[in-house]
């Protein structure tokens, strides 16, 4: 395992630096400049910002002082966002918020989504396995920003329940934290019922059943540890769903998380703060690809990892 780890990681770091690399890249075709305003700077305010900022250096110099700078951990400061401010610091503050809800967001999908599944499979056909795939199938289908929209109009403004925006108490988690978890709630639904259906069909089950187990034994005690193996390998994209999912949630409750920043710093073209959000999910994720990975083997021993 040691040397799988080894390779993962070694791989991890090469994508880290071709994501950095069509970053930087990308972000100096777009047009304009970080110094656009509706004010226009004279010529030579101009001139002055982008020698402070070494854009007034050939491209690929700025690309080998970036690389340089981000091998040190330093991904710069902001350029308007929050003017002269380390990013890293800026990442610090925010990711905690996101990554809160996040881990909210993913640990509610994962209770309703798993045994709404198995309910499904072990009610196959019946009225309640059609109403979780109706809903799921919404569930879905639906996107993201529609989920938060109508929520916050019927419970927040219509009903009053909830409030509408920040989280300055407890009751200000629920709407968010059910907006991420709602489409992957519903698609591990999905997957849990198609993967117990076909643990239900595997021999080892049918010998329970021989031996008079009940089905709830059946069910959540021999099928139900292989068919977790899908879930777990939807674990990482999921990461990345929710953080990037986050955005949405962010800008439509008003949260002052890293998809917040990361949406306002488009919008004010500061690249540098778009380049290291970027590379900090990207980082993230591929982090947390590796975890699932490594999770396979504690769920079903008989999986090899590298060159085991």
């Amino acid at each position: 395992m040691g040397k799988y780890i080894l390779k993962r990681f070694g791989a991890a770091i090469f994508t880290i630096f071709v994501a950095a690399t069509i970053t930087f890249f990308i972000m100096n075709l777009v047009p304009g400049d970080p110094f656009m305003s509706e004010k226009a700077h004279s010529e030579t305010v101009l001139q002055a910002l982008n020698e402070k900022y070494g854009l007034d250096k050939p491209l690929i110099v700025q690309y080998k002082n970036y690389l340089v700078n981000l091998l040190k951990g330093d991904f710069g400061v902001s350029f308007k966002l929050q003017k002269n401010r380390e990013i890293k610091d800026m990442i610090m503050e925010s990711f905690p918020i996101s990554a809160k809800l996040g881990a909210w967001g993913i640990l509610f999908a994962i209770l309703c989504g798993i045994p709404l599944g198995c309910i499904a499979a072990f009610k196959r056909n019946k009225w309640a396995d059609n109403i979780i795939r109706v809903l799921s199938t919404m569930g879905i289908s639906i996107p993201g920003f529609v989920v938060a929209t109508t929520s916050m109009i019927l419970l927040a403004v219509k009903l009053k329940w909830l409030p509408t925006s920040g989280l300055k108490e407890p009751t200000s988690y629920i709407l968010p934290i059910f907006t991420l978890s709602f489409y992957p709630m519903c698609y591990i639904a999905r997957l849990m019922r198609s993967s117990m259906l076909e643990a239900f069909s595997q021999d080892y089950v049918r010998t329970a059943r021989a031996k008079g187990m009940s089905n709830f034994i059946i069910t959540f005690k021999h099928a139900l540890r292989n068919s977790l193996i899908p879930i777990i390998t939807y674990l990482g994209p999921l990461v990345g769903y929710v953080l990037t999912g986050s955005f949405v949630v962010e800008q439509v409750f008003n949260i002052p998380g890293l998809g917040r920043y990361f949406v306002k710093a488009i919008s004010n073209r500061d690249y540098m703060v778009i380049m290291g959000t970027t590379i900090f999910l990207a980082a993230f994720i591929i982090l947390m690809n590796l975890v699932c990975d490594l999770l396979y083997k504690l769920v079903d021993p008989r999986i090899k990892l590298g060159d085991e």
